[in-house]
């Protein structure tokens, strides 16, 4: 039973790493991407210490959120901004000598090789700590928390490679942190919301589900934004050398 829960933890990370990666139309080299996933697997370790040492200063040992700006404290503060902030580590690391980051959608690919496989062990921990309807945390999870995981990390990617490419602004720079820690605290404060109340957790999930859509449809504005912008680079070169 638990490979079972094991391969169904692992699946959504895996089928969602396959869609992006057969986005880019020059695969970036699979040792790469390997070492991108790795880092976001490695960075959980030092995320669970962060978080749980922020959680102890602002609720207290063993202390929970009791209300909803306790709530959403914590999905910003306890959750987005350490996670986020890690993930822009990794992704830093990954690509600050990596002379295949050569076209704007590379830094979603690389992004989202991170974010998928920090999604893929943490979803993992939390399918196989569910010993009774394990089934159940994770089909939730796979519509929710790794599509979730995946989308924040295109955010992330798509400012990388606009800074990186495009304009050099402090704005711009900001937006690389900011916009993933905005949207993926957005996400966790709805999705916490039914620890206060069943009645504001019924709200906070239709207010999640509908999140969650505009969430999608933006990200993917931004991935296609990118791979046009790639195909324009690489007719603007076929010109040059005509």
């Amino acid at each position: 039973m638990e490979l079972f829960a094991f391969a169904a933890a692992l699946l959504p990370a895996v089928l969602l790493w396959l869609y992006i990666y057969r986005q880019d139309t020059r695969p970036e080299p699979m040792n790469r991407l390997v070492k991108a996933v790795f880092w976001g697997v490695a960075i959980c370790i030092p995320v669970s210490f962060v978080e749980q040492a922020i959680s102890s200063v602002l609720f207290g040992d063993g202390g929970q959120p009791v209300d909803l700006i306790d709530t959403t404290i914590d999905a910003f503060f306890v959750a987005a901004l350490p996670e986020e902030s890690f993930k822009l580590l990794a992704l830093w690391l990954v690509l600050r000598k990596n002379p295949y980051f050569d076209e704007h959608f590379d830094g979603i690919v690389y992004a989202v090789s991170v974010g998928l496989g920090f999604a893929a062990i943490e979803n993992i921990f939390y399918v196989l700590d569910e010993e009774g309807d394990w089934m159940g945390v994770a089909i939730a999870r796979a519509l929710l928390a790794v599509p979730g995981h995946y989308a924040f990390a295109v955010l992330m990617g798509y400012y990388y490679s606009v800074y990186y490419f495009v304009h050099r602004s402090p704005k711009t720079a900001a937006c690389i942190l900011f916009v993933p820690v905005l949207a993926h605290g957005i996400y966790d404060a709805f999705a916490l919301s039914s620890s206060v109340n069943p009645y504001i957790g019924g709200l906070g999930f239709f207010a999640l589900i509908y999140f969650c859509v505009k969430m999608h449809k933006y990200t993917r504005n931004k991935m296609l934004a990118q791979i046009e912008r790639d195909k324009r680079r690489t007719a603007s070169d076929w010109e040059l050398r005509i």
